[in-house]
């Protein structure tokens, strides 16, 4: 066994010394900015046969800050519907604060709005299943993973045939 010693100005972050750090991303804290939870026809919604139709509304929305951070947030909204009865209705905008490092700048965007929610995700999953449960749903609901580098990518193809459309009308 050796024993090796660290110089005390080496790179902390285990980059090689005069090479740039490899991109990436730190979450800072994560929060719910908006909760709200509506189960306009309980008791009756609780003892809904089968499964409800779902109508899910995801949207992914980042800024800067002029601390060099950027704030994340991913609004979710869950629509469940038994028929043309409401079951239950979530929206949910849960956020993120990061830091971003050695990321190029024409990679910032799709970092904010691939990597981030899709981190964010998970915890996000994690507060519309409380709060189904705590609205009496048993199994709480359990959203299905989400593309978000699909939904980027359909939003770059919109932004893209957004000015032949203007000019066509």
């Amino acid at each position: 066994m050796t024993d090796t010693t660290t110089p005390a100005d080496a790179p902390s972050n285990g980059a090689v010394q005069g090479t740039p750090p490899t991109p990436g991303f730190r979450i800072l804290v994560q929060y719910v900015r908006d909760l709200s939870f509506e189960n306009p026809k309980a008791p009756e919604s609780l003892r809904v046969e089968g499964k409800p139709a779902i109508d899910l509304g995801v949207e992914m929305n980042a800024q800067g800050r002029p601390d060099g951070l950027f704030e994340v947030d991913l609004k979710l909204s869950i629509k469940a519907t038994a028929e043309t009865t409401p079951v239950f209705h979530v929206e949910l905008v849960y956020g993120g604060l990061f830091q971003l490092t050695g990321v190029a700048e024409k990679d910032i965007e799709p970092m904010l709005l691939i990597e981030c929610p899709r981190y964010l995700f998970p915890f996000a999953r994690e507060v519309v299943a409380k709060a189904t449960a705590d609205g009496g749903f048993y199994p709480p609901f359990m959203m299905d993973p989400i593309d978000f580098a699909g939904i980027y990518a359909q939003r770059q193809a919109q932004i893209a045939r957004a000015p032949n459309e203007v000019g066509q009308a």
